[in-house]
């Protein structure tokens, strides 16, 4: 495979992104259907054997064995994104496609041992959401694509207008907490920004890295999450997915050949599947697939 081009400074031989020296292996685990109507925006693993997934545009969640069976779905509104909390529920923000926002917008949780899980509301009346991160003490944070500030939430459905308002950073998309820093991709910024927001202090936001040196490069960022010590992000223009050291700022890419991908997640106590290697992406063509990293 051809070696992967890096962004920004010459990367040095010990850094993990060595891993770009050989682009990942990309397998289909499930096949798509017609682009952009069969968008699937968002997926996260359950830890227990389940893949779930945000099915936008037929306003359903999908649960898939580690086979690629599709062993349940259920009925939500526009789902976007979905995680894991700290007490084992899934969470899936729901109204995020805008042609249904009118009908509700928010977070819903569900039990994943259900046999048929039912969802519940958690927080209503949040219009023009995108991504989900919940931190261990279930508070939840939720990106905003044409607003300024990430969203903060509290257990108890209040809103952080303080915290919100610090973490002062318009258009982002996909949102991962890692230790005691949130970051997200902005997919409105040309330059295609990956930010650090200090959960103990969002006004101390900062960028740590710009993806499009070249504004007529935007990648269109989407979801991200980490791997290996560092950060993926989906690149959703170009098919990508892109290594990112949140030490150094610098990137390479690590995968090609994506439809339209929107997140990607490291598969967590599903089956054989190994999270030191392997990393599953949805895409706005429909397919979910499996990508292979040496």
């Amino acid at each position: 495979m051809a070696a992967a081009e890096a962004h920004g400074p010459v990367l040095s031989a010990s850094s993990d992104l060595k891993a770009c020296a050989q682009r990942g292996r990309v397998e289909v685990f499930r096949a798509g259907g017609v682009p952009l109507l069969d968008w699937r925006e968002n997926l996260e693993f359950d830890g227990r054997g389940t893949l779930w997934v945000a099915h936008v545009t037929k306003h359903r969640v999908e649960g898939y064995a580690p086979d690629g069976t599709l062993r349940t779905t259920f009925p939500v509104n526009g789902p976007g994104g979905i995680r894991r909390g700290p007490d084992g529920l899934m969470y899936v923000n729901s109204g995020v496609n805008p042609l249904t926002s009118g009908l509700g917008s928010g977070i819903l949780r569900f039990d994943p041992t259900a046999a048929h899980p039912k969802p519940e509301k958690v927080v209503d009346g949040i219009p023009g959401i995108n991504g989900l991160a919940i931190d261990s003490a279930g508070n939840f944070y939720v990106s905003r694509e044409l607003a300024t500030g990430v969203l903060k939430i509290r257990p108890d459905g209040t809103k952080d207008e303080k915290w919100t308002r610090a973490a002062s950073v318009f258009g982002t998309n996909g949102l991962e907490i890692v230790g005691d820093q949130l970051y997200a991709s902005v997919i409105t910024s040309t330059s295609s920004p990956v930010v650090r927001i200090p959960l103990n202090d969002p006004a101390r936001h900062t960028t740590v890295a710009e993806l499009s040196p070249n504004p007529l490069d935007a990648k269109v960022l989407d979801d991200l999450t980490s791997f290996r010590g560092g950060l993926v992000v989906a690149g959703f223009r170009d098919g990508e997915l892109i290594r990112v050291d949140p030490k150094s700022g610098r990137s390479c890419v690590l995968a090609t050949g994506l439809r339209m991908p929107t997140s990607v997640r490291v598969p967590r106590g599903f089956g054989g599947h190994d999270p030191r290697h392997e990393l599953f992406v949805v895409e706005a063509s429909g397919r979910i697939v499996r990508v292979t990293v040496g």
